[in-house]
């Protein structure tokens, strides 16, 4: 028998999608509160407020 992993937003409960979504990650900077996870849809992970982060590493050539 197979099974089958269906993922659910944590905020608005619908289903999400074979590759869509997000997971949004809180970590506090007191270390004793540990991290916590939720799943989003793309609908409610683009709603949340936050800023976009640069990605890591060196820009291509052709970008300077």
């Amino acid at each position: 028998m197979a099974r089958k992993t269906v993922l659910v937003c944590d905020k608005c409960g619908a289903e999400v999608g074979d590759g869509k979504g997000a997971v949004m990650r809180i970590t506090f900077t007191d270390a004793r509160r540990g991290a916590r996870a939720a799943d989003l849809c793309d609908a409610c992970a683009g709603a949340m407020p936050g800023n976009a982060v640069a990605r890591r590493g060196r820009k291509p050539k052709s970008a300077s």
